[in-house]
This record gives structure tokens, sequence and C-alpha cells, in this order.
């Protein structure tokens, strides 16, 4: 884990690997952590970054970021890495909007997208309430109590009932946040803009994958998403609730893999 983005905010982030750069954004409330397992499958011909984003793991808490802001953060990050070229970017959930954010700022550097588990969509109304709710609920009770309240809806049911470990993990994982940057993360979904509007002008290859049992992204909202990008094809994984790359790292992982190995 390493440090950067020097006299400002700390931006801590995992590498492996060396080869054409693929970066990879995480889920809400969790951290770079969650993509431990793709690091190391995928650094055997790859150069895989995976930061942590405003508030989370060793990342320093930053009241009123935005996606946007993230998205530009993450540009940054690339300048200071040396990044050459293009580069692939893949987000899960909050990572996606994160994604997508790029995808319109930046998209002279964009190779290609993965778009896993998320939406273009912006909060309903009932949605932003909830997750106001959500902010006086963190301050009040903790990062536990949060994914606590969260898990039942964060994997799938056959997650829950086959693979207890991944449902451990995610609770440690996500118990170790800062109440503070749950806080910060949750306005900033909240107040995402709509990103459906921008997904006609996306026009980097894009991998958009979803959980079958996927219900916070729905299968349904993974195909309008995937139909109105130009260059983009669906990829439904059985039997996977909302945190594919957890639940089922092999065929996640391998989903990935011939997407990255198509674009050489």
């Amino acid at each position: 884990m390493r440090n950067l983005l020097q006299n400002r905010p700390a931006v801590s982030y995992s590498e492996r690997g060396r080869g054409p750069t693929v970066i990879l954004l995480h889920a809400f409330p969790l951290s770079s952590a969650m993509w431990s397992a793709q690091l190391d499958a995928l650094s055997d011909r790859y150069r895989v970054i995976a930061p942590d984003l405003p508030g989370f793991g060793r990342s320093s808490v930053q009241p009123g970021w935005t996606v946007d802001s993230a998205a530009d953060m993450l540009a940054e990050l690339c300048d200071e890495l040396g990044v050459p070229g293009p580069v692939v970017v893949g987000g899960l959930s909050m990572g996606g909007y994160v994604a997508l954010a790029f995808a319109r700022r930046h998209p002279d550097r964009l190779r290609g997208l993965i778009l896993a588990d998320t939406k273009a969509d912006p909060d309903t109304d009932e949605a932003k309430a909830n997750r106001d709710r959500m902010m006086a609920f963190a301050t009040e009770h903790g990062s536990a109590a949060v994914i606590d309240a969260m898990i039942g809806k964060m994997v799938g049911d056959t997650t829950k009932s086959e693979r207890p470990a991944v449902v451990a993990a995610v609770r440690e994982l996500a118990a170790a946040q800062s109440p503070d940057g749950i806080v910060a993360a949750l306005k900033a979904l909240r107040d995402r803009p709509d990103a459906v509007p921008g997904l006609g002008g996306i026009l980097a290859p894009t991998l958009v994958l979803v959980g079958a049992d996927d219900v916070l992204t729905p299968p349904s909202t993974a195909r309008h998403m995937a139909a109105a990008i130009p260059k983009a094809w669906l990829d439904v994984l059985p039997s996977v609730g909302h945190l594919a790359n957890l639940e089922v790292p092999e065929a996640f992982t391998a989903a990935v893999r011939g997407f990255l190995d198509g674009l050489a």
C-alpha cells in the first residue's frame, strides 16, 4: 500500500504487475482490499492499480468530494505514477459511478471500461432520503452497524448459504472503514449526476458485468446500460449478488481477463 499526490489529501493505492494499465475502483463501504484476488490474478500480464477512494482504506477523508472530483483525482494519480497512454478503468458499484465520471471527463485517457454491479441512473428522491438516514445512522452507530444494515442486500443468497467466509470478510472490511469517510461518500453518491445521457458517447470498448441475483443494481439495469453504450457487451454471472468479484472471484476475473485480452 502506497500514498501519493504531493501537497494534497493522501491517496493510497495498491499496485501489482507490469504491462497495460488497469485501474480498479472499489465498492461502498469497502476499500481497495476488495480487489486482492484480481490484483494477484491479473498482474501476470497487466499493471493493476487499485486506489482507495476518499475516506476509505488509508486515503484521507475529503468532505465534499464528488464522483467528478474522484475521477479527476484518478487522472492526477495516473500522471503521478507515470502511466503511459490510455488506461482501462473498472469499477464496481460506487467505483462504477466514478468510472462513468472518468469516461465522461477524460475520454481521451480511456482505453476500455468495466462497469460491474453498478448503474448510470441518479438516485431517486427515495434513495436520497435513505442515504440521508444512513448518514445519521453511521454517525451515531459506526461503520460496523452500517454494514450489518446493508449486508443482506450486498451479497447473494447463494453466497450467504454456501460461502459464509465471504460474508464475514465483507463485514470485517467494511467495519474497518471510517464513519466520517462513509458519511462523505454517502453525500457523494446522493448527489452524483445522471450518467444516462452520456452513455451513447462512450466510445471505448466496455464490459458490463452483473450478478444474476444482484438486487441493488439488477441485471435489467445492466442490460439497459449495456444497450446504450455503442461498444458494450453484457456478462451475467449466475448465483451472484452485488459483490461479484468477492463472491465468485474466479468467474469474475475470467470475464475481466477475457475482456482485457481482447483489447490487446
